[in-house]
């Protein structure tokens, strides 16, 4: 229609529109891929037999992979080694129960992820138990791999913002639509000629439909973000600067996301009441464990050294050079011990079975023999949930010698779990035994996990903009309160 003011001028609108969109987003995968290299995922390694932490994209197929509780699988594993392996794998198959794994070859696998039960796939977490695997593919060549390839093929749903957009422009056409071909037959019917009634249906179409409406949106979207970037917020896609206004409940673990999840022992209580405070922090053996006062500190050093004995029998973590590779709660046992003057305490027993810890049972368990001493007999060391560990007791240690264990007892001790939980730290009991059923209580550990720095600051914030906050975690429910009371805060726990 040689319109070309009206041209050019719709054009540099949708050329600003693509602009600005594509800038910024560009702007926010740089600074993510720059997050990414400042805290890359990583993973327990075994090379020329030695366990080591590194990258997991350094990663080659015949690698020797270690996992426990809580690792994130990184890369396609043909499992070798297995205890008691529970892996989640609801990303691939749906399933909410953890699939269990093991080591047996499978004749015929029906193509499925969930019929290879003795392969651990990359993305995957683990839930229960410990194993080994060797690498067989990573990156794009591993099932997650192909998965991703799937994924980029959906479009991500729209926001509410654009899904309001959609109808207003929808609604905007019907109506303008209608209007102009009401005024088209009306302008026929009068005998007008039909070009110039489509000349000004053309003109009401393009007044009707306002083309600046989505530079607007852009560009408000657009300075959005990039205030959000000055107070260290990096968002990727425009539209969620608008999506994160709608937000009105924020779920929040505590391990590790409002704690640091370094975990460090702070308090002993021995069965027979001897109180120890251990000072020192980090993976090592810098500190001490210092005795409350006591009538006989040889006793209560002894008692001190049986429960942290099970701390250390009890246990799949390895301290080298202040390195933790294994859990934090472990590590903390074995620092703990290390600053008694225990090293290499499991050295001296034979692991026969291991008993995993899980989220169902709280507890973990190892059956073993002496190495050196010429009485084999079968000894069971337990730590976990004072809840769960106390119902496996028959007896307590008390200076020494072992006493039956009376209900009364048995809620004095529950009452001291629940005192050192009311301080904000993590509870943990010890026992060993001849059997799982007859254990002997041997006394509980306090442990301290320190919280992230800002994170009042942050909850009180989201407090003030109306977002409530809610703490999942599986810890006691004294222990969680005590966190929330930290921050002066309530969160429902779960």
């Amino acid at each position: 229609m040689r319109q070309f003011d009206d041209a050019i001028s719709i054009t540099v609108a949708i050329v600003i529109v693509v602009t600005v969109a594509f800038v910024q987003e560009y702007r926010s995968e740089q600074s993510l891929q720059e997050l990414t290299k400042l805290v890359p995922p990583s993973c327990h390694c075994l090379r020329e037999g030695t366990p080591d932490t590194f990258l997991a994209r350094e990663l080659v197929p015949g690698d020797v992979v270690l996992l426990n509780i809580g690792d994130r699988v990184p890369a396609d594993l043909r499992l070798f080694e297995s205890v008691d392996l529970a892996i989640d794998e609801s990303s691939f198959t749906g399933e909410t129960e953890p699939a269990q794994k093991s080591t047996s070859p499978i004749l015929r696998p029906n193509g499925s992820q969930s019929s290879k039960t003795n392969i651990a796939f990359m993305g995957t977490l683990v839930r229960c138990g410990s194993g080994k695997g060797i690498v067989i593919s990573t990156g794009v060549n591993s099932e997650f791999g192909s998965v991703f390839r799937m994924m980029l093929e959906e479009e991500a749903p729209k926001t509410p913002l654009q899904k309001s957009m959609d109808s207003l422009g929808a609604q905007l056409s019907i109506y303008s639509f209608a209007i102009i071909g009401l005024i088209m037959l009306v302008g026929w019917l009068q005998g007008k000629q039909t070009l110039e009634m489509f000349t000004i249906g053309v003109s009401l179409a393009v007044a009707a439909i306002p083309e600046g409406l989505p530079i607007v949106v852009t560009v408000t979207l657009a300075l959005g973000v990039m205030r959000m970037a000055k107070r260290n917020a990096i968002v990727k896609k425009l539209p969620t600067v608008e999506t994160l206004g709608c937000v009105n409940v924020i779920c929040s673990d505590k391990t590790g996301t409002i704690t640091r999840n370094e975990m460090t022992v702070t308090v002993l209580v021995t069965s027979d009441k001897y109180l120890a405070e251990v000072t020192g922090a980090g993976y090592n053996d810098h500190g001490q464990v210092l005795l409350h006062k006591c009538d006989m500190p040889d006793r209560a050093r002894d008692s001190v050294y049986q429960l942290l004995e099970v701390g250390s029998v009890c246990n799949n973590a390895v301290i080298t050079n202040e390195t933790l590779l294994g859990q934090p709660t472990e590590g903390a046992l074995l620092a703990a011990a290390m600053k008694h003057g225990m090293y290499n305490v499991n050295d001296r027993y034979i692991r026969l079975q291991e008993y995993p810890f899980s989220s169902e049972q709280k507890m973990m368990a190892v059956k073993c023999i002496p190495k050196y001493d010429s009485d084999k007999q079968e000894i069971f060391f337990v730590k976990g949930a004072v809840e769960k560990v106390l119902p496996k007791c028959t007896k307590f240690a008390l200076n020494g010698t072992q006493q039956q264990l009376t209900n009364k007892k048995e809620q004095e001790f529950m009452a001291e779990a629940h005192e050192i939980g009311r301080k904000g730290l993590r509870v943990l009991a010890l026992a060993k035994g001849s059997t799982l059923q007859e254990l002997v209580y041997l006394g509980m550990v306090g442990i301290c996990d320190p919280p992230r720095q800002y994170v009042r600051e942050s909850i009180t914030t989201l407090l003030q903009s109306d977002v409530q906050v809610k703490m999942v975690t599986g810890d006691a429910m004294d222990t969680a309160v005590a966190i929330g009371t930290i921050y002066q805060i309530f969160f429902p726990v779960d």
